[in-house]
């Protein structure tokens, strides 16, 4: 089962995150804290989703995104944003990201988004 960890600030819309994903067969680590991506190794994730404005987080997604590609480079974990920044896509092209999706997004699109990582 392929696992996704998504950081959001937003226990809401984690909590939606984790029925959605769950529903659609993904085993779901979700965490509202930026300290989560220090601990990717442990919980082995097949995808990160991030967030770009994570409160109370010394980094943001953009530089999380990127941390991630540098230490992964040789196992590469895809990184996908998720954010309603009006620049998203120059900041997931700057970290490397390997896709972006606009906040609202809409439920089909982003898991037909994130099935092309599953492929």
């Amino acid at each position: 089962m392929k696992r996704i960890l998504v950081i959001d600030d937003d226990e809401d819309l984690l909590e939606i995150f984790n029925l959605i994903f769950k529903d659609a067969g993904y085993n779901v680590v979700t965490s509202n804290h930026s300290e989560t991506a220090t601990r990717i190794v442990e919980i082995g994730p097949d995808l990160v989703i991030l967030d770009i404005r994570i409160a109370g987080s010394p980094l943001n997604g953009g530089e999380i995104c990127a941390a991630i590609k540098q230490k992964f480079r040789d196992a590469p974990i895809p990184v996908l944003l998720i954010s309603g920044e009006t620049n998203l896509s120059d900041i997931a092209l700057s970290c490397g990201a390997d896709g972006f999706v606009k906040k609202p997004f809409d439920i089909d699109n982003l898991l037909s988004e994130i099935k092309h990582y599953f492929k």
